[in-house]
């Protein structure tokens, strides 16, 4: 990936398709915040949820290749309380880096639990409210790594239907809340937004 817009935005969402190259750009973003200074830290928190035992196996590749690449990265997992956790770590010096709101909106409406109730895929509105506030009250940067997946041939299901749409809808307003937004595609990232700082 070439090495351009990597200074750290106040907050930046990288949306992508699969092995779009999102994850790798988020970390290069943690790894400039955390080369930039002593006194910064970095915070991951991944929704992931280990459903069966191929993703439990792709988190358990997932955890390792991260150690190895980005050593003084202090991983939590949150699969919901997702705002919550932002406010909860989020700090001046702190970079927190979110992979992946595709897989928390998963959590928040189709559980994994089958005894678990699944949300209202047409009403995501207060949880992703509650994200935006979040993401615009948090005193340091904030990465967010999410998937585009409104691109393709369009779903037969109503649920998945109802899924699509109502990640179309927190990807908008995430990016409305970013100073930057990022598309990734083959590995290279396509800037829809920038930082006044960067056009001036």
């Amino acid at each position: 990936m070439p090495d351009i817009h990597l200074k750290v935005a106040r907050g930046e969402l990288i949306l992508g398709g699969q092995k779009s190259g999102k994850s790798r750009r988020a970390e290069a973003l943690a790894q400039s915040w955390l080369k930039a200074s002593k006194t910064h830290h970095a915070v991951l928190l991944v929704t992931a949820r280990a459903g069966d035992d191929e993703m439990r196996q792709r988190i358990e590749r997932h955890q390792t290749d991260r150690a190895r690449r980005l050593a003084g990265l202090t991983t939590v997992e949150e699969p919901l309380a997702l705002a919550e956790s932002i406010q909860a770590y989020s700090r001046a010096q702190t970079l927190v880096l979110v992979d992946c709101l595709t897989l928390w909106l998963t959590n928040q409406l189709m559980p994994v639990a089958p005894q678990a109730p699944a949300g209202d895929v047409s009403q995501p509105g207060i949880r992703i409210a509650a994200l935006a506030l979040a993401l615009q009250s948090a005193p340091g940067p904030v990465v967010l790594v999410s998937n585009e997946i409104g691109l393709g041939v369009v779903p037969m299901g109503c649920e998945v239907r109802g899924f699509v749409d109502a990640l179309g809808q927190l990807n908008q307003a995430v990016a409305a809340v970013c100073e930057r937004v990022t598309l990734m595609v083959a590995g290279l990232p396509m800037i829809l937004k920038e930082p006044t700082w960067r056009k001036s």
